[in-house]
């Protein structure tokens, strides 16, 4: 794991990858000189929002999980990883809707308890977060949270860890603690899920990905560094069956 940025220690909770592959998606995207180069003016499906209908919204998300999970030397970092993207599809399905999750109440008030307590799900808690975290720094500097620099922005995100920001309906520890689990899971998912762009969150922990089989290498006595394989390696081809 890197060695800069706010992460930190382990992650806790279970796997957050569902079932839900990349597909070709309008949105209303509009112009924002402050938005990423890593942009593309015609994105591919990988690279296609399908659930945060504000650009904006998307512009606080990458900032934020660029925070967590910065470029240095050892590689790309969040944005570089399609982070966002990876976020953005796993609200866009029943992760995000939390529907195999008991939702109804009565909800007992608690107190100093990290875990998820809270009838919002999960998409509505990114909704809140990001738009708490961009009005955060706006009240404090004048300015969205993508135009302030980054001691600033961490700053932001540290109240946001220490529960010390008011936010509707959820603690703002648990709204972190979600995004910085799901931001870590893009880094180190498979590629086809939409984050860990070109496998490069494996390539820097050597890690060799999904492989079907280490018959060939059981003999061996000597450590084997093997390039990564996805499990986008074992669909078949769109040119597969043509002549």
């Amino acid at each position: 794991m890197k060695n800069t940025g706010m992460v930190v220690g382990g992650v806790a909770g279970g796997s957050i990858l569902g079932g839900l592959f990349t597909r070709e998606f309008g949105s209303n995207q509009s112009n924002n000189s402050n938005a990423p180069s890593s942009e593309a003016k015609s994105p591919s499906p990988a690279r296609a929002r399908l659930y945060f209908t504000r650009f904006s919204d998307f512009v606080v998300l990458e900032q934020a999980t660029e925070r967590i999970y910065p470029e240095n030397d050892n590689g790309p970092g969040a944005i570089g990883l399609d982070v966002p993207y990876f976020i953005d599809k796993q609200l866009a399905g029943d992760y995000g809707s939390n529907r195999k999750d008991y939702m109804d109440g009565p909800l007992r008030p608690v107190s100093n308890v990290d875990t998820y307590q809270t009838l919002m799900n999960r998409g509505e808690v990114f909704i809140e977060g990001l738009r708490k975290i961009n009005s955060e720094s706006e009240d404090r500097h004048g300015e969205r949270f993508e135009n302030i620099d980054g001691e600033q922005q961490d700053a932001i995100l540290q109240d946001f860890e220490d529960d010390k920001i008011e936010m509707e309906g959820v603690r703002s520890r648990i709204f972190f603690n979600l995004l910085l689990q799901m931001t870590i899971e893009g880094a180190y998912s498979d590629p086809v899920y939409g984050g860990n762009k070109d496998m490069q969150g494996w390539k820097m922990k050597e890690h060799p990905g999904i492989r079907a089989s280490y018959v060939d290498l059981i003999d061996s006595e000597e450590f084997q560094k093997l390039d990564p394989v996805s499990l986008t390696d074992y669909q078949p081809s769109s040119k597969q069956g043509k002549s």
